[in-house]
């Protein structure tokens, strides 16, 4: 009886500690995951902002065109400097005159 408690505190310690051996080695991998992020972030960072600035310049330069376009087409007609235009032409009409076969 005293070999069946002591294999059954031996099984519960084993299972008890594989647990906890496998929760250890999965904390390590995620602190040493930690350090190596946390080294490469200021870099993914700054690549970050660099191509949200040039997102952001891309925009603007476009606003900055139409907002020139726009005001340029809403500065005034240039009817008063263009010449005159073309005069339309008379038409002729056809007089009724005489049908043949009658």
């Amino acid at each position: 009886m005293e070999q069946a408690v002591i294999a059954a505190l031996l099984l519960v310690g084993l299972v008890i500690g594989a647990g906890v051996g496998a929760s250890y080695a999965r904390a390590q991998r995620g602190w040493k995951d930690y350090k190596t992020i946390r080294t490469t972030v200021p870099g993914a960072r700054r690549t970050a902002w660099m191509a949200t600035r040039a997102v952001i310049t891309k925009i603007g330069v476009i606003a900055l065109l139409l907002f020139g376009a726009a005001a340029y087409a809403a500065s005034g007609s240039d009817h008063d400097r263009a010449g005159p235009g073309p005069t339309p032409t008379p038409t002729v009409t056809a007089t009724p005159g005489h049908r043949a076969g009658r």
